[in-house]
């Protein structure tokens, strides 16, 4: 199989991003060169602050902006890496620089031993308990004698680099922007590899994520963790760079702050986040000064008036202001479109045709006193296209679900390949090879097409996050994405590979679930409803694509409401109705059943 690569060669792309990568180098070497030329040092004092609350709001972008999960609590855990240094230095006698290694090791620790309980939570819930354990960590900071009380520790010594001392916060400011330079990198890595996908997809529903073999918990855990440790690192660079520690900077307050940051930056962009940083802390230096100016009680005032401003933003806004900036300037980025290899991932050997593929027995599904599936019997066989059919509230949805496992049956077995599968997790059923698309459209709508197919193929990929972060996954990327632009050629959809999926018609988001099934290389495909939504030439273009992947030995289990659609299509029809199978045959078979025409045909849908 041979993709071709396509990449923009376009001259005027080409000086695009020349002129927009010559500009970020420009604004690079002012925010390094600037402070360090200013004859105040309040300016040194800021950019300074404002890098190490990037660290944070990166963090929050991806814990919240990509992950889904929001924290009110990441500047408690910024608290544990600056008394953990601060500790360290004073009482044990520790180099500042040993320091670092040791608040990322402490913070991580605390932060998966305190995501362990909260990732668990959902909804309105999670939040709360972020604030719950926030409230907690600041008052043992500053409760604790052992940590020097509200009135905290100082006297931290300044970190040297072999004979030079950076005591002078001059020489200190560039090792915060080096480190976050590199946390960008990192990040940015993170979110273009195998498991970058699968992070960015945890929007998508843990449904969608879990059908393709990825564990959310797993995820959302690392998610938890990595944002804890950006949040540590920002807490020894602020030991290091105030040399002194107290609880006050790591109240719910705070908290609030960072969170502020990120949304204003825009939730899930990395370079919003250390925008929203800047724009945060210059704005509470400048009120902290001028509302005790407009009022005398107003000096506390500044969370208000922050307040407002997420308000507003959240409004006018939702999308952060860095996006609105960028989208409002003369130049803007242009993505290149990374490499896509010759060839795509291996393939497995499909099961001879006409074999017993599954099996299900006497399935039933209780929901107290409703039956949702009463005693279920069917058999699909390799390489036969078989449809589930029914009138509405018939039970196809819950039997759909039994099979794949996002629903444990109360009774009955399903056999795969004669094997018992019957209440195994969505994440072994996809490691038989069994892939599925959704009722409802269960796609990323801010990532592009390529990416959203590419998630089909994390089981038939390797590379974890250490080789993403690295970019030691170059060569496998490359092969994912092939096979993804190879599963798009097949749907009709190659045009639309490097397009943002939220744009397409929801037709169109029906067939790039399909490529997404396919890039899994199933045995067995799921479909429901997937001509839902399709134009007459679309369902053609389908039915000839479904017939084509059964010839080459898939099988099919399809739920549609099309009747015509589904007549013409498949080999085999089950018939559903009130949760009991009331007929079992061909579609000619099934099109003359006087059980079928009088409980679905007959009625209607």
């Amino acid at each position: 199989m041979t993709i071709a690569t396509t990449k923009s060669t376009h001259p005027a792309t080409q000086r695009l991003t020349i002129h927009f990568r010559v500009s970020l180098i420009a604004f690079a070497l002012l925010a390094l060169i600037v402070p360090l030329i200013s004859p105040s040092g309040t300016v040194v004092m800021m950019a300074s602050a404002i890098g190490i609350a990037s660290l944070v709001s990166i963090g929050l972008v991806v814990l919240t902006g990509v992950g889904g999960m929001t924290s009110f609590g990441q500047a408690a855990l910024m608290g544990i890496g600056a008394y953990t240094t601060a500790v360290l230095c004073l009482k044990f006698g520790w180099s500042p620089w040993l320091c670092l290694p040791a608040a990322i090791l402490a913070t991580g620790a605390a932060s998966a031993a305190i995501g362990l309980f909260t990732i668990r939570l959902s909804g309105h819930f999670l939040p709360l308990g972020t604030i719950a354990w926030a409230l907690s960590l600041y008052y043992l900071f500053g409760a604790s004698e052992f940590l020097g009380g509200y009135g905290g520790l100082s006297g931290i010594p300044a970190p040297w680099i072999g004979s030079y001392s950076l005591e002078d916060p001059r020489m200190f400011y560039p090792v915060i922007w080096l480190i976050v330079a590199v946390v960008v990198v990192l990040t940015l890595n993170l979110f273009d590899s195998r498991v970058g996908r699968i992070i960015r997809s945890l929007r998508a529903g843990r449904t969608a994520v879990e059908s393709f073999g990825a564990n959310t918990q797993q995820l959302k855990l690392f998610v938890f963790v990595y944002a804890g440790v950006l949040a540590g690192t920002a807490g020894w660079l602020m030991a290091m760079f105030t040399r002194s520690v107290s609880a006050s900077p790591f109240g719910l307050n705070a908290g609030i702050e960072y969170l502020l940051m990120a949304v204003i930056g825009g939730a899930g962009n990395v370079f919003g986040a250390i925008f929203g940083a800047g724009l945060v802390v210059v704005l509470r230096n400048y009120l902290q000064d001028l509302l005790p100016f407009l009022s005398p009680a107003a000096g506390n005032a500044t969370i208000i008036v922050f307040g407002a401003i997420l308000v507003l933003l959240l409004m006018k806004m939702p999308q952060g202001v860095w996006g609105a900036v960028v989208r409002r300037m003369p130049f803007r980025t242009v993505k290149s479109h990374p490499d896509i290899a010759d060839v795509g991932l291996e393939r497995q050997p499909m099961p001879p045709a006409g074999a017993d593929l599954l099996r299900v027995k006497g399935l039933e599904r209780r929901y107290g006193g409703l039956i949702a599936v009463n005693n279920v019997d069917f058999t699909i066989r390799a390489g036969a296209i078989t449809g589930l059919i029914g009138p509405n509230g018939a039970g196809k949805s819950t039997t759909f679900n039994l099979t794949t496992g996002h629903v444990r049956p109360t009774a009955g077995k399903v056999f795969f390949l004669g094997g018992d599968v019957t209440g195994i997790t969505p994440r072994e059923v996809a490691g038989k090879r069994v892939a599925r698309s959704f009722q409802h459209v269960k796609l990323v709508p801010d990532m592009n097409v390529l990416d959203n197919v590419a998630v089909g193929a994390h089981l038939r990929s390797r590379k974890g996050v250490c080789s993403g972060m690295l970019r030691l996954d170059r060569h496998e990327e490359a092969r994912i994405r092939a096979e993804a632009m190879a599963a798009l050629q097949r749907v009709g959809l190659a045009d639309k590979a490097w397009v943002e999926t939220g744009t397409l018609a929801l037709g169109q988001m029906r067939i790039v679930e399909i490529a997404r099934a396919l890039c899994m290389d199933p045995v067995l495909l799921l479909l429901d409803e997937p001509a839902a939504g399709l134009r007459h030439h679309e369902k053609r273009a389908l039915l000839t694509l479904l017939r084509e992947l059964a010839a080459g030995g898939m099988t099919i289990l399809i739920v549609e409401h099309d009747m015509g659609f589904v007549m013409e299509l498949t080999d085999h029809l089950v018939v559903l109705n009130f949760g009991v199978r009331i007929a079992d045959g061909t579609p000619a078979e099934v099109r003359s059943n006087p059980a079928v025409l009088a409980a679905y045909l007959g009625g209607g849908e």
